[in-house]
C-alpha cells in the first residue's frame, strides 16, 4: 500500500511514534487545484502532519490543522478523520512563488481543531514562531499540551511523509532515553522519509533499540462534503436571501472548495428545502 500510517512503540519506555507516507492520496488532492511547487510541498506536509496527529487520538470525528497568515498563502489547511480520510486546500495561493515556509505563511496563527461526531469541538491556537510546520507543531504541543513531541515532515512532487515521536505522560519520565531516541531521529534525511517504508526507516534509525512496529493502516483522499451539508448551509442563509439569488440567476450553484464538486439547486429545490425544514420544526 502506497498510503499508510504505522504506529510503533519502544519497549520499556513511555515513547510512542507514528510514521506516514502518502502518494496516491497526495496526488489526488494536488490534481484538483494545481498548486505552485512550494505550495504543493507545504500542503503535503500539512497532510502528513494531520495524519500523524489524528492517529494519536481515540475518537470519532475530524482533526483539522489550519494556518492563517499574511504571507503568500493566506490560508492553508488539512483535515484527517477517524476513518483515515484526508482532504486539504490552500486558498488564494496560485501566485505564490516561494519555497520558504516563512515567506509562504508569514505572520499568523496555527490552529488545531478536534471536531468529534459527538461532543464539543476543541481548538488550540499558537502563534507561528517556528521556521517550519514541524517546529510550529512542536511549539504547539509544548505550550498547549505539555507533551514532549518531535515531528519530521517532508514532501516533494510525488510523495509526502512524516515521522513523529511523543513522550507519554509518566510519573518518572526517562529523559535520557527520550534524548537518545530523538537524537537518532534527527539524523533522518528528507529522501529517506520520502522513499523508505516504516519498516526500512525504523531499521535504519533504531536497529539497536527494541522497537515494535504495528500493522500498517491505509489512508485515502476523500472529501466529506455532501448535498445534506450544503442544504444545511443554505438553511442558515435564509429563504429570502436565497430567493433573491434565484431571481437574479435562475438557480443556486455552489462548489465544494476542497473537491470542486458542483451542487445545483433549482427554485423547486429551495422551496422544498424550506418546506421540509418547517415541517420538522412544527413536529
Amino acid at each position: 500500500m502506497s498510503d499508510t500510517i504505522n504506529r510503533f512503540i519502544f519497549d520499556n519506555t513511555e515513547v510512542r511514534g507514528e510514521h506516514v507516507r502518502l502518494e496516491k492520496s497526495y496526488q489526488d488532492i494536488l490534481s484538483i487545484h494545481h498548486y505552485p511547487p512550494g505550495v504543493a510541498n507545504l500542503l503535503g506536509e500539512f497532510l502528513a502532519a494531520a495524519s500523524l496527529l489524528s492517529a494519536t487520538i481515540k475518537f470519532e470525528g475530524s482533526l483539522i490543522l489550519q494556518v492563517r497568515g499574511d504571507g503568500e498563502v493566506p490560508l492553508i489547511m488539512a483535515e484527517a478523520n477517524s476513518e483515515r480520510e484526508l482532504r486539504a486546500i490552500a486558498r488564494d495561493a496560485n501566485q505564490a512563488m516561494s519555497l520558504d515556509f516563512s515567506t509562504l505563511i508569514g505572520n499568523g496563527q496555527l490552529a488545531m481543531t478536534i471536531d468529534p461526531k459527538h461532543g464539543k469541538r476543541y481548538q488550540g491556537i499558537v502563534s507561528l514562531d517556528g521556521d517550519s510546520l514541524a517546529h510550529c507543531l512542536e511549539a504547539y504541543f509544548e505550550q498547549s499540551e505539555q507533551l514532549s513531541t518531535r515531528i519530521w515532515l517532508s514532501a516533494d512532487a510525488n510523495c509526502a511523509a512524516g515521522l513523529m515521536l511523543q513522550e507519554l505522560p509518566s510519573k518518572s519520565p526517562d529523559k535520557d532515553r527520550w534524548q537518545h531516541l530523538t537524537t537518532i531521529a534527527d539524523t533522518v534525511q528528507n529522501q529517506e522519509l520520502l522513499t523508505l517504508d516504516a519498516d526500512a526507516l525504523l531499521y535504519r534509525l533504531y536497529h539497536q533499540d527494541a522497537v515494535r512496529l504495528f500493522e500498517a493502516k491505509p489512508l485515502v483522499a476523500r472529501c466529506q462534503c455532501s448535498r445534506q451539508r450544503v442544504e444545511n448551509a443554505l438553511l442558515s442563509i435564509g429563504q429570502a436571501e436565497l430567493d433573491d439569488i434565484i431571481q437574479e440567476r435562475g438557480q443556486i450553484e455552489t462548489n465544494c472548495e476542497f473537491c470542486n464538486r458542483l451542487y445545483q439547486f433549482s427554485p423547486a429545490d429551495i422551496a422544498a428545502l424550506f418546506n421540509q425544514s418547517s415541517d420538522i420544526t412544527r413536529h
